[in-house]
């Protein structure tokens, strides 16, 4: 009988002393890396400098006297908000989604850590959101290396435990959203509100914070540009736990997402956005102001960095209006151009035959010599056509860089004659194209530009700045970097002049006559005796008239009487620091400057005679608030009240009866329908003056009221680009219209104080006004057919 084996009983004690054991020492080997960790082993922890001050890049914020934020200056677009300034919606969310126990743990939540243990993180509940804040402050970059990702892992968890210890639960829930890249150039949630919604962060809707709040996950995976339909479903998913949490009732998960996706871009990059020219503006003026200041500490400010807030003058709301003004008309009047330019073989640049062409063909010369004339005249038009295109070509980024790379001219030529995709810019909006380098230079010549610019006479506050019509295409600032012939503009500074010397009344008559200011005087080495427009004279005018008229002969009269010293003395006093001759022909406006040196000095007038320097800064503030810079305005008196209100009553003219007459008109067609919103049929009280340049290359109009000075410019890149005729070339055509845009919605907002009534009249006026039926405004119904405009 075979014998029966003897079955072994399994010995548990020794497997449960294994499992303890094993158990221990995972705990003891997760305890020491802990301890290893806090020690410093596995490199520095951070100091409690550095956990008091976490380093942040803060967005330096450019901000309007109506506490808008125009515009920012970053490198990370970062502007930290308070907790006070957070939705409640939007913190419900953050810890419904990231954290449910957030306000039970200190850093690290034990049963989340345990479960993602289990699970081996497939669960998800491991990471805090003050674990998340500590790898966003400290860790930088998660490492893909498996050991050295748990060695983050553990000071992750070990800063996160500290950053509970300095900070309150607000404050880390503040940090946290201050941190996060959104994406889009938005970092920190008041920038992510502010570029996909519009608004600040306190005025979110419930589904609009659960979609940044859902971002929070991977906001490159869940970015609202790239991928709406799946960002729509992980904002639901933030929507259920706010229910699971009881932060929403089912009610209101159940209608919330049914709402769809719905962004109202706002991109806060330096091309987008308000006031454009303005901010290029202030970055440089900060560069310099940063070479004069220092931190207490002796390093210097970084715009890009440092957070500081600059306060400036600029009203949001009147920059809004002439920027609506400037695309309204600015797109009409291209439009005009462009039809125009069709018959123009040399199209956009406009040949105009020399003096010695115009009488050869008036004589009729033989027809020989005079094609012989044309030729040479039109082959040296074409070459000086095509020394502009290359001009600009060389000042290019891509020609910059080929030469850079040490390419040849052959080379460089072929290049920008070669055809290829790119953006470009128009007034329907950018299109895709296929076009040279070369033909798009030819192309960008077309556009007209513009320049506007807003200052409040009895502060100096500069309340507009629009350099041009669009800044990402052309950077060139034609408020106050831009200096262009003033035309008829320049006048009012002779007749202020006169005034204010020699006390002559608006009403004084004048022969309207040719008039010479003969060779020698003042240094001039022939007889000068500038021509009215179109050759018409005759009868007797009274200053008012002759200003309004834009007379030239009576303009001379009246430089003769002062003498261009004391013309260019008076500009000096009222800002102007350009390049001034003192030659008579300054009278008419022959001198190139710019738009921020003639509302200056227009603003004097309305400022009863004393300047005040434009200024745009009020304050500079750190990010925390403190002062470190205030600005005082400066001023001096210049004229007398009594000559001020004059120069104001004679400008009054111009728009009763003068070349600024449109602006009054109640009925009729603006010629060639250029002008959008017309008839404008203004009632209150205007002064004002149009200005054109020779060959129609500058359109001007300066437009004063009490308590507002406004200039505008409008004129092509180049001077030879312009309209060919006076109708559509002259200043109340190019320019006005954007006055009187801006104007009319100024004036509809009545929160802006812009005021309708009557110039302040000194007491005790010596100089006699009333001029009888002249200074009577008729009732105006149509622009004359013949509007004068010199």
């Amino acid at each position: 009988m075979a014998t029966k084996k003897k079955t072994k009983t399994p010995d548990f004690k020794k497997y449960n002393r294994l499992i303890w054991i094993g158990f221990g020492s995972g705990l003891l080997a997760i305890i020491l890396l802990f301890v290893l960790a806090a020690a410093g082993v596995f490199g520095p922890l951070p100091t409690f400098e550095e956990l008091e001050n976490p380093e942040n890049n803060v967005a330096t914020e450019v901000i309007s006297i109506d506490g808008k934020t125009l515009g920012k200056y970053y490198h990370e677009n970062r502007t930290p908000v308070n907790y006070r300034d957070l939705p409640e919606n939007l913190i419900h969310a953050l810890i419904a989604t990231e954290d449910e126990r957030f306000y039970d743990h200190s850093g690290i939540d034990a049963k989340g850590t345990a479960r993602a243990l289990v699970k081996l993180g497939k669960g998800g509940g491991a990471s805090t959101i003050t674990q998340q804040l500590a790898k966003m402050l400290f860790t930088k970059r998660a490492s893909g290396n498996i050991f050295k990702r748990v060695i983050q892992k553990a000071k992750e968890w070990v800063i996160a435990i500290q950053l509970e210890r300095q900070y309150t639960k607000h404050e880390i829930l503040t940090m946290y959203l201050n941190k996060y890249d959104f994406l889009n150039l938005a970092v920190g949630i008041r920038s992510a509100s502010r570029i996909y919604f519009g608004k600040e962060p306190k005025d979110l809707r419930v589904e609009e914070a659960a979609m940044l709040v859902g971002m929070l996950k991977n906001a490159s995976y869940f970015n609202p540009l790239r991928r709406a339909e799946l960002v729509e479903k992980r904002r639901n998913v933030v929507l259920n736990q706010m229910l699971r949490n009881e932060f929403i009732s089912q009610k209101e998960r159940d209608s919330l997402s049914l709402i769809p996706l719905t962004l109202d871009l706002h991109r806060e990059d330096t091309n987008d956005g308000t006031a454009t020219y303005f901010r290029e503006y202030m970055r440089d003026f900060m560069k310099d102001w940063a070479k004069t200041h220092k931190k207490p500490d002796g390093s210097d400010y970084n715009i890009y960095r440092d957070g500081l807030k600059i306060y400036v003058t600029i009203d949001s709301k009147m920059q809004h209006y002439a920027e609506l003004a400037v695309n309204r008309h600015m797109a009409n009047l291209q439009k005009s151009f462009f039809k125009q330019q069709k018959e123009n073989e040399f199209a956009p640049f406009v040949y105009v035959p020399s003096k010695d062409l115009e009488k050869a063909i008036k004589q009729k010369i033989d027809t020989a010599q005079l094609r012989i004339l044309k030729e040479v005249e039109d082959s040296t038009f074409v070459a000086s056509a095509e020394r502009i295109l290359k001009t600009t070509m060389r000042r290019s980024d891509r020609y910059k860089s080929m030469k850079l790379a040490k390419a040849s001219d052959k080379e460089i030529d072929s290049a920008f004659n070669a055809k290829r995709n790119m953006r470009v810019f128009s007034w329907q909006g950018e299109k895709d194209t296929i076009m040279s380098p070369i033909d798009s230079i030819r192309y960008y010549k077309y556009f007209l530009q513009t320049g506007v610019l807003s200052v409040e006479p009895q502060t100096g506050h500069v309340k507009v700045w629009v350099g041009g019509v669009n800044y990402k295409y052309f950077k060139y600032d034609h408020a106050k970097q831009g200096k262009r012939q003033v035309g008829s503009t320049f006048k009012p500074l002779v007749y202020a002049t006169v005034i204010n010397q020699l006390k002559i009344s608006p009403c004084e008559k004048y022969p309207n006559i040719p008039y010479t200011i003969p060779a020698g005087t003042f240094g001039i080495p022939e007889d000068w005796t500038p021509g009215n427009s179109g050759g018409e004279y005759g009868g007797e005018l009274t200053l008012k008239q002759a200003l309004a008229k834009s007379i030239n002969a009576i303009t001379a009269r009246m430089m003769y009487k002062v003498g261009p010293k004391n013309v260019k003395r008076l500009a000096r006093s009222l800002g102007i620091t350009s390049y001034i001759p003192e030659v008579p022909s300054i009278a008419l406006g022959t001198v190139d400057l710019s738009l921020y040196e003639m509302v200056g000095a227009y603003s004097t007038f309305a400022n009863q005679g004393m300047y005040i320097k434009p200024m745009m800064v009020l304050r500079i503030e750190d990010k925390n608030g403190t002062v470190l810079d205030n600005f005082s305005p400066e001023t001096r008196e210049v004229l007398s009240k009594e000559a001020a209100y004059t120069v104001l009553n004679l400008l009054e003219g111009v728009t009763h009866f003068g070349s600024g007459i449109r602006l009054r008109t109640t009925t009729g067609v603006y010629p060639d329908s250029i002008a959008t919103g017309y008839p404008y049929a203004f009632t209150n009280p205007i002064a004002g003056k149009t200005g054109t340049t020779q060959n129609q290359s500058d359109g001007w109009f300066m437009g004063v009221v009490p308590n507002l000075a406004t200039g505008v410019w409008v004129g092509a890149e180049n001077r030879s680009v312009h309209f060919k005729g006076i109708t559509r070339g002259q200043g109340a055509s190019m320019a006005l219209p954007i006055w009187a845009l801006y104007m009319k919605e100024v004036y509809k907002d009545s929160t802006l104080n812009v005021s309708k009534g009557a110039f302040e009249r000194p007491e005790n006026i010596s100089i006699n006004l009333d001029c009888n039926t002249f200074d009577k405004d008729p009732q105006i119904k149509e622009v004359p057919k013949d509007d004068p405009e010199f």
